[in-house]
């Protein structure tokens, strides 16, 4: 029987370890500003440097463009942009995190990436409402590691939210 503390692992995606029956989760974690987040790494093809991206015509401004990664066109998408966090700057550490969701290649550019680390059941706590720019339905959570807190986002349904669409309209375009 699961306690509530693991209760934010089975709002999850059907990937998550609730529903697979593990009661851990292990995130590649990243920062945005002086926040740091957390993204089930399952979802993660590769980290890559940033590099110049080909502008799409009408695209959203999140929405850097695209860049041919064998062969195949991903769009980027700078999450600083998105969550309104500030004008990015783009330097060594910038990293574009590309990302499998459902069967879509999409990068997303993060200020840095930290590490990879196992949380329990146990490490994530229910994320509160707080109106703030992420909102609480594209959170699994907030995970908690010795003094670090992490805001563990479910990055299925970020991106398969209307961004998605955006994205494969900006990928055809």
């Amino acid at each position: 029987m699961l306690n509530k503390a693991r209760d934010p692992l089975q709002q999850a995606a059907s990937g998550s370890p609730a529903a697979t029956g593990m009661s851990r989760l292990e995130v590649v974690t990243f920062k945005l500003g002086e926040e740091e987040y957390g993204i089930d790494i399952q979802k993660v093809q590769e980290l890559r440097g940033y590099d110049a991206v080909t502008r799409i015509a009408n695209a959203p401004e999140y929405i850097k463009g695209v860049v041919n990664l064998r062969g195949i066109i991903v769009p980027i998408i700078d999450m600083r942009i998105k969550f309104k966090l500030g004008e990015p700057t783009y330097d060594q550490f910038t990293v574009v995190i590309v990302l499998n969701i459902g069967g879509r290649v999409v990068g997303m550019v993060v200020d840095s990436v930290s590490d990879v680390i196992t949380l329990t059941g146990d490490q994530i706590k229910p994320a509160p409402e707080m109106g703030s720019v992420l909102d609480a339905d594209y959170l699994i959570g907030l995970g908690t590691l010795d003094e670090r807190m992490l805001i563990l986002v479910d990055i299925d349904r970020l991106m398969s939210s209307e961004e998605m669409g955006l994205v494969e309209a900006a990928a055809t375009a």
